[in-house]
């Protein structure tokens, strides 16, 4: 049925907000709404001015037989670093310490806006690598993954500490525990990975990096690749020991005083880490 552009407009808006990085005929859309391709040219026109200038992210236009558009969801660096200023004053609250200096970070990644933030974030972060699955390690971490996964439109895996007769047949890997000296297992179905993947691994806090180590040592069980890893929070007095430089962090946590209450927390690199420059 012909519609009106003011229709077009709405439907095209949440057609490619639920479609990123899939591309998408003219054809399809002159189909879908009885158009001529100059008209939904025109309207494809607008809609990229329209995500520019709000900071919805980038609609590329590829020209050819076999082109479209290609629509990128990101976040400026001006918007990420209010993001990053507003979270940290949630962040210090004090009943946020927990016993062996960990933060309770449950409410905030509970909360949809804030995840769906965290999500853009790091899709930006990785919006020009070529990734083909996120990992993330049960339980905290899987919010963060499925809305990185929803951005990025890829699936999402969930690496297990304990057997579930669900996944089937698993591969596991032993790992040194980061802040302490146990020896700790995990395991993925086997079905979960195919070999060669480009795998981006995600977590809401790194304490001591032994769970971001056993995470690569899996992957590679899989001989699968291991392209970087973003987590939400780190304490940066415990993980030097594992290399870090293929991670990144949102915030870092730089004073944990469990017995005072007092609790520190900064920008963590995120923001020197990615290139903005393809979004604003």
């Amino acid at each position: 049925m012909k519609t009106r552009r003011s229709e077009r407009l709405i439907d095209m808006t949440r057609y490619l907000l639920e479609r990123p990085h899939t591309l998408i005929s003219l054809a399809f859309f002159a189909d879908r709404y009885e158009s001529a391709k100059s008209s939904i040219s025109e309207d494809l026109g607008i809609l990229r001015r329209t995500f520019m200038i709000r900071g919805i992210g980038v609609l590329e236009t590829l020209p050819g037989a076999g082109g479209g558009v290609i629509f990128t969801p990101g976040i400026s660096k001006k918007e990420a670093t209010e993001f990053i200023e507003e979270t940290s004053k949630r962040l210090v609250e004090p009943n946020r310490i927990l016993p062996g200096g960990y933060l309770y970070l449950t409410d905030l990644l509970a909360d949809p806006e804030l995840l769906r933030t965290v999500g853009r974030m790091i899709a930006t972060q990785y919006s020009q690598s070529s990734i083909d699955v996120v990992m993330t390690v049960a339980t905290k971490g899987i919010p963060i993954a499925q809305s990185v996964a929803n951005f990025l439109n890829i699936p999402f895996v969930i690496v297990r500490r304990d057997s579930k007769i669900t996944e089937g047949s698993t591969i596991s890997v032993n790992y040194a525990s980061g802040s302490s000296d146990r020896v700790e297992k995990m395991e993925l179905s086997k079905r979960s990975l195919e070999e060669g993947s480009r795998v981006l691994v995600v977590d809401d806090f790194m304490k001591g990096g032994g769970t971001i180590n056993g995470l690569r040592s899996l992957i590679s069980e899989f001989n699968a690749i291991f392209v970087g890893a973003t987590v939400f929070a780190e304490n940066i007095n415990l993980h030097s020991q594992f290399g870090d430089a293929d991670i990144t962090s949102i915030f870092k946590v730089t004073k944990i005083d469990t017995q005072n209450r007092i609790l520190n927390v900064e920008p963590g690199n995120y923001l020197t880490n990615t290139d903005f420059s393809y979004f604003e």
